[in-house]
């Protein structure tokens, strides 16, 4: 926790203001998709081949998050049905998981004894892009008005049951609510020494708050010129922190700490998840109802976040190449949907999965960050960076942002960039020499990558017969 906010302060407030001023910068200048606003900011055109991380990151980042979004939605119907009453077995949730995700053997999801996943990733898939199609106000944001509310009603349903536990086990008395909040909020200085430690949390501020994503950019874009952007990009920064620490870590490490003990701080993401909680909810009077409240919640979060992850490269098509919103969904359906099989077959110890994330979810993020961080402290500069957020804010902005932007940002992404490189980047070279399944996966990433270079190209092309980089002048509409 203690890396985790100092991360959130030195990288994720500064950076997501940074986004929100340079988002709506471009936005008014006529740009929403990434590579005309980063021409924009740095003033050249052929800045906006920069802007393909930005289209690159959300859109292979979705391709496996969707996969994910399906077993949230797979657990929840599971428990509702009554497929998931295990007893107390711990072996069976991980066996359950192992055979429902498909991790024993490459497309052992496509067999009949094993396709219900499927369905819910084709569930899922479907409803994504229903809701993507209507549009930002039609879709999505008429989604999140009812999911997000709902998605709080779920969790303090089971943060309440989680907090009112007690200690269920007279025998372990460590082992009781006290005990697990002691267990998430009492500090081991030691592990600050590990550099696993920040990059795990630095790592998580990135995910969770879209910083580094191309998302931010994209959704600042469409904000008014005299609209306030320092309050909202600061009450989206803070909303996303209660959600994520006071509600789902409130719930996921006291609850497995209290039936598990410490062992549940050896479990993994997934090992947490959909192994160690399953495994509490079964010892938890009426589990079966709060696991299902549980992975509801988690659904409705993954669906808001995989809706925000379309909305780029659809914005893109939109502007550079000309597609109607239909046309736009209907392209990128095809696109993501065929990466998402990739990493549906290709299941064995989820492979595929963790390639993917390595490579786009963990380095190629932290990279567009320092981008970003780069492009704003010494491109586009912080005087008129401040000037642009100050413009129509609720709230002033201390002046020592733009310090911490321009100096203190780049450094600790640098760092990061590096301990990233040091501490993963031989295994998954190794990996991409050894391994046919790490190689196909580098391959997807780059076919991807050079489809979006190509479609920037045109873009540019068809920018400059257009005059857009002729102005700029803002556009007030």
């Amino acid at each position: 926790m203690v890396p985790y906010f100092i991360s959130l302060l030195v990288v994720g407030i500064p950076l997501a203001w940074a986004e929100w001023s340079m988002g709506r910068y471009s936005g008014v200048r006529g740009f929403h998709s990434a590579p005309g606003i980063f021409a924009t900011l740095c003033r050249t055109r052929w800045a906006a081949f920069t802007g393909m991380f930005a289209l690159l990151i959300p859109l292979m980042i979705y391709t496996y998050y969707i996969v994910i979004e399906a077993w949230c939605l797979g657990y929840a119907w599971h428990y509702l049905t009554g497929a998931l009453s295990l007893g107390k077995d711990s072996e069976a949730y991980g066996e359950f998981f192992a055979t429902f995700t498909g991790q024993k053997s490459d497309g052992s999801v496509a067999s009949l004894e094993q396709s219900s996943v499927l369905v819910f990733v084709l569930i899922t898939f479907v409803l994504n892009f229903f809701l993507i199609r209507r549009g930002i106000n039609k879709g999505i944001e008429t989604f999140c008005k009812f999911a997000m509310p709902l998605m709080i009603i779920c969790a303090v349903c089971v943060l309440i049951r989680v907090l009112t536990l007690g200690t269920p086990d007279p025998e372990f008395a460590e082992q009781s609510v006290a005990g697990g909040l002691n267990f998430m909020w009492n500090p081991d200085w030691t592990a600050l020494q590990n550099p696993k430690t920040w990059l795990a949390a630095a790592g998580q501020i990135f995910f969770s708050l879209s910083v580094g994503f191309g998302v931010i950019i994209n959704y600042a874009s469409y904000v008014r010129k005299n609209e306030d952007i320092a309050l909202s990009g600061l009450t989206a920064t803070a909303t996303n922190e209660f959600f994520e620490v006071c509600l789902g870590g409130l719930i996921t490490l006291p609850a497995a700490f209290i039936f598990l003990g410490a062992s549940a701080g050896g479990f993994g993401t997934f090992g947490l998840g959909f192994v160690a909680l399953p495994n509490v909810f079964s010892a938890m009077p009426y589990g079966q109802l709060f696991g299902f409240l549980w992975f509801f919640m988690l659904f409705l979060a993954a669906i808001t976040s995989s809706l925000s992850m379309l909305q780029p490269v659809i914005s893109f098509f939109q502007e550079g190449l000309g597609a109607s919103r239909s046309t736009s969904a209907v392209i990128l359906a095809a696109v993501s949907g065929a990466g998402s099989a990739f990493v549906i077959y290709y299941s064995k110890d989820l492979a595929a999965l963790d390639n993917i994330d390595f490579w786009c979810g963990t380095f190629l993020i932290v990279l567009l960050a320092l981008i970003q961080a780069i492009v704003y402290g010494w491109v586009f500069g912080t005087t008129r960076g401040s000037t642009e957020l100050d413009r129509g804010a609720l709230i002033q902005v201390p002046k020592f942002i733009s310090f911490i932007l321009k100096y203190l940002t780049p450094l600790f992404l640098l760092l990061i960039l590096g301990a990233t490189i040091y501490d993963s980047g031989p295994g998954y070279v190794e990996n991409f020499r050894t391994n046919e399944v790490a190689r196909r996966s580098v391959y997807l990433i780059l076919i991807a990558a050079g489809l979006l270079l190509v479609g920037i190209a045109y873009a540019l092309n068809k920018w400059t017969r257009e005059g857009r980089f002729n102005s700029s002048e803002p556009d007030d509409s």
